[in-house]
């Protein structure tokens, strides 16, 4: 399918070839900066935007019309994973996920249902909807949380700001945790696959919590799940991105997974991480988000200056270090997006 999209830039950087330019989308570009985002969100709950294919695809597409993105990203949540797995998953406004049944015993880890893709059929029959859409512009990313992660919302029964009971159970109870998951990494490829066979470009595995973990824990309890299930996606064709929020200091151990693109977040120089990769690693990134939050002529001076510092090297997506906050203003998102287009090595 990449020979035929009209723009491919996406995937030729991910392939570490030549680019014209750096190709550009934003964690979290089909969100909640943006009045046509509110429109929808404001008459459906974020599940049900989720779970309706046609919405999922009106979200997918609002950056592709409205912004111009060189490559799209399905609108889900990564914990769609975790609630097929059997979480009772709520959203409240204002505190975020939350998960009634929170998993902290062998009881509850073994009532974890592992035969349960056919719960998420709604992901990729809203892959084949913004396929239709998308009518090969540009590529489709795909993406799942990745085990650490999803096991950090399911201990803790919520978003957390220390991760305590989760990481109480990787010292107290390591063999749980291990059993929590492989459960979750079993899921995740099953379902990563299925997004593969429904029509994605891409994939992208986000361990946002990953900067929770000490080095060894990273190992353990992060790095030896994230490379299982790369190891086991059908990847033909298909680049898969790496993502963790503390990929400055993992990036090394990442690159063992033999992902094809490793995001950066905003606190290492980016060209350092890149030169110290395997030179078939690119990479993705890594603009402080909020950057955005400044005058234009500051937004532009700090995409140039990092794609100067990039100049000549290939395998580069621009990107930011991590998702676009709510109260960006949509105005500098879309000149950002108009910066990083006009340039040209």
């Amino acid at each position: 399918m990449k020979d035929t999209l009209q723009n491919d830039l996406l995937l030729r950087a991910a392939w570490s070839q030549q680019t014209e330019r750096p190709p550009v989308w934003m964690m979290r570009q089909a969100g909640r900066f943006m009045k046509e985002y509110w429109e929808i969100k404001n008459k459906y709950s974020f599940l049900e935007m989720c779970k309706t294919p046609e919405i999922a695809a009106d979200v997918t597409m609002l950056p592709v019309d409205l912004l111009g993105i060189d490559g799209a990203i399905l609108f889900s949540d990564i914990l769609v994973t975790a609630e097929a797995m059997g979480g009772d998953l709520s959203f409240e406004q204002g505190v975020g996920p939350r998960f009634a049944n929170p998993v902290r015993t062998v009881a509850d880890m073994e009532r974890l249902s592992v035969d349960c893709i056919d719960r998420l059929q709604y992901v990729a029959d809203a892959i084949k909807v913004i396929q239709q859409r998308l009518d090969k512009r540009i590529p489709l990313i795909g993406f799942a949380g990745a085990p650490f992660t999803i096991l950090s919302y399911l201990v803790e029964g919520a978003s957390s700001k220390d991760f305590k009971r989760t990481k109480l159970m990787l010292n107290n109870e390591p063999e749980l945790a291990h059993a929590i998951l492989q459960k979750v990494a079993d899921v995740t490829v099953e379902y990563l696959n299925m997004q593969i066979a429904a029509g994605v470009n891409a994939i992208q595995l986000f361990d946002s919590w990953a900067l929770a973990l000490s080095w060894n824990d990273y190992h353990e309890f992060s790095h030896h799940y994230n490379k299982y299930i790369i190891s086991k996606l059908n990847r033909q064709d298909i680049p898969v991105i790496s993502f963790c929020k503390g990929s400055s200091v993992f990036a090394p151990v990442m690159a063992e997974a033999k992902p094809d693109v490793i995001s950066v977040d905003w606190n290492a120089d980016l060209l350092n991480i890149k030169q110290a990769l395997p030179a078939n690693i690119a990479v993705q990134g890594n603009l402080d988000p909020f950057v955005l939050y400044a005058d234009k002529k500051v937004i532009r001076e700090k995409i140039l200056q990092l794609f100067e510092r990039m100049r000549g090297v290939d395998g580069f997506i621009f990107n930011l270090g991590h998702g676009i906050m709510p109260d960006i203003p949509f105005d500098n998102v879309k000149y950002a997006i108009e910066v990083v287009k006009e340039f040209r090595y």
